[in-house]
């Protein structure tokens, strides 16, 4: 649930309120009881995280998740490929050279 922010128009009270979403706009001022109350625009619009143990990969699409497992696997796929490659390149030696010095008579 998130946090909504209110001002009193009459008497000027600031106040912070734990709501739920579904819940109706409070009016009524605790401070001086005037129906003044009104909730201040932008807060309570998006839900903040604080502190330790939030990650941006916790609350991804499914899309995006299927899109970075697909990468990663032509990726690894690709290291393969170049590993196999490297080893068959590998096995096969090249021909030593012969070079005989010539002899001065």
């Amino acid at each position: 649930m998130p946090t909504y922010d209110y001002e009193c128009s009459a008497c000027g009270h600031e106040m912070e309120l734990f709501q739920g979403i579904n819940e109706p706009v409070k009016k009524k001022c605790p401070e001086c009881g005037k129906l003044k109350l009104r909730r201040l625009f932008g807060s309570g619009a998006a839900i903040v995280f604080k502190g330790s143990g939030f990650y941006q990969t916790d609350y991804r699409s499914e899309g995006y998740k299927k899109a970075a497992k697909a990468d990663k696997k032509s990726t690894s796929d690709a290291k393969s490929d170049s590993k196999s490659g490297d080893a068959k390149s590998g096995d096969s030696k090249p021909a030593k050279s012969s070079s005989t010095p010539k002899s001065s008579d």
